[in-house]
């Protein structure tokens, strides 16, 4: 057997890279390198416009040429950085080196040592991680999350008042609407999407222990941590002033929590709907060419759910792993973040996959109304409750003298089917006050939703 030309291993990189490429403009290691040179030329930058250790600030037109050569970071960059680092063998020291290069090129040897100063690799790393993540985050997720709350809040709202049988325990319980159902969801998914959008992002840049060590010994009349916190908060980030050589990825772990919880929230959206179609709640709509199954010609397969579903599965299952592990560094600083760190785009890639995939699927399937109404009016014992609960208050005021009125209506209507005529022929027969009869009278299954209608209005 001849072997294949290289392939990608992961389905993220091949089979469903059309639908996750956006995240590698943000959680690739191009990504990432084009971010610590951002960092590197940004800190180059700052100390000089400062006037430290008698440096003059970078004449204008070449701090743009420094910043346009790290915003346009590119295929060069990227294979002169494989050569350094193949010298190096330490990513880091090897943007330095790159950046270097991109001094000398612009004459500005006099601020060359500017280049990386204090910094350990850390403190390049987590600023750099920090600014893929959140933009990764709040630029192609986010919106993404947001489009599928939208999708579920205006097809709650245009299925506000369509009656449907609920199921409790599986089982046929008292009525709802089906636009209240998704309203549920929508109402779940925003505050999970407000918690991940409220996380703060947080930088340090305070040297190989987080002490400042070495920048007092260069220094010891500048005020080192209110230069950090000057230039962390100009990236956009929140400064956290105590670390070890580390940022201590807490602020990773409740973003990676509360992106998971959204994701539990849509997970059980996709089984929901999933059931609603095997019950024929929902009709999935034909798209042209393609195939349900390969030797049913009648089945459409509820493939957009399922796929949903198991992604959801994959990036929670990552994302839980990242979080318990990133907060847990031996000592002042362990390796085994480095690891880790490169594979959040994995997890974000495969939620971001599920969500196209809901995004698709929300938009292949119409509520089947009719099927509401006949299974409706199939389980007229659903009215068991109504009709218990207005005896009870018919007790309660004076206006009947049943006894155990639950008693009553569980020997009526458990283990058995109810015509509608039967359930009137019995109420017509209760000791109960002639308004409440007329209203029970009155009740169907598809009128007995409460106020669900209305709850939907809590979106707004």
């Amino acid at each position: 057997m001849s072997p294949l030309p290289p392939q990608p291993i992961s389905p993220l990189d091949g089979r469903y890279r059309a639908a996750v490429e956006e995240l590698g403009e943000h959680l690739s290691e191009a990504a990432l390198n084009r971010a610590r040179v951002h960092v590197e030329v940004e800190w180059l930058l700052a100390l000089a416009a400062r006037g430290l250790f008698g440096a003059a600030p970078v004449e204008p037109e070449k701090a743009a040429a420094l910043r346009a050569f790290a915003a346009d970071f590119g295929a060069p960059e990227i294979a002169r950085l494989a050569e350094l680092e193949a010298t190096t063998r330490h990513d880091v020291k090897a943007v330095e080196y790159l950046v270097r290069e991109r001094i000398a090129a612009l004459d500005l040897d006099r601020v060359a040592e500017l280049t990386h100063f204090a910094c350990t690799s850390e403190d390049v790393n987590n600023l750099s991680y920090a600014l893929t993540i959140r933009d990764a985050v709040h630029r192609i997720w986010l919106p993404k999350a947001q489009g599928v709350l939208a999708l579920l809040e205006e097809r709650a709202r245009a299925e506000r008042a369509t009656p449907m049988l609920a199921h409790t325990h599986g089982q046929p319980a008292t009525p709802t609407t089906f636009g209240h159902e998704l309203a549920v969801f929508a109402f779940r998914l925003r505050r999970a999407l407000e918690r991940v959008d409220g996380v703060a992002i947080l930088g340090k840049l305070n040297g190989a222990t987080g002490d400042y060590a070495a920048h007092v010994v260069a220094d010891p009349d500048t005020d080192w941590p209110a230069v950090s916190r000057e230039f962390v908060e100009g990236l956009g980030l929140v400064w956290n002033p105590l670390t070890t050589q580390i940022e201590s990825h807490d602020w990773q772990a409740e973003l990676y929590a509360a992106i998971a919880h959204a994701n539990r929230v849509l997970h059980n959206l996709c089984t929901d709907v999933w059931t609603y179609i095997s019950m024929g709640y929902l009709t999935q709509i034909p798209q042209a060419g393609a195939t349900g199954s390969s030797t049913m010609p009648h089945k459409i397969n509820p493939i957009r759910f399922e796929n949903a579903e198991a992604n959801l599965e994959l990036s929670t299952a990552l994302l839980d792993s990242l979080a318990a592990t990133l907060v847990t560094s031996r000592m002042q600083r362990d390796l085994t973040d480095s690891t880790t760190q490169r594979n959040v785009g994995v997890a974000l890639g495969h939620s971001l996959l599920a969500l196209d995939n809901l995004t698709r699927g929300l938009g292949e399937v119409a509520v089947d109304r009719p099927a509401l109404l006949a299974d409706l009016e199939a389980n007229q014992e659903v009215l068991a409750e109504a009709i218990q609960t207005v005896i009870r208050a018919e007790v309660v005021a004076g206006r009947s003298s049943i006894r155990d009125p639950y008693a009553l209506l569980k020997d009526l209507t458990r283990g058995h089917r109810l015509t509608a005529d039967e359930l009137r022929d019995f109420v017509q027969r209760l000791d109960i006050g002639d308004a409440a009869k007329r209203r029970l009278l009155a009740l169907t299954p598809a009128g007995y939703t409460g106020i669900a209608a209305e709850l939907v209005d809590h979106l707004e």
